[in-house]
């Protein structure tokens, strides 16, 4: 278990391990989810709606006439 030290500036230090398990680095933002029993879950955003740009291959176009109804 890893553990740090809120600064009275709301501030905190990810533990070095803890930065490795999730793969961050400077600049990495951090999700904090608070749960109904208070355990905190804390998942890092490595990834942008960005990075999936061109990642589905479309082989067909459809004209705006033909999508609506």
């Amino acid at each position: 278990m890893a553990e740090s030290t809120l600064t009275s500036r709301g501030q905190t230090t990810v533990p070095a391990e803890m930065r490795a398990a999730l793969h961050a680095e400077p600049g990495t933002r951090l999700e904090w989810h608070v749960m109904p029993d208070s355990d905190v879950i804390v998942r890092a955003k490595t990834l942008s709606i960005l990075n999936l740009a061109g990642s589905v291959k479309v082989d067909k176009h459809v004209d705006i006439e033909d999508m609506n109804p």
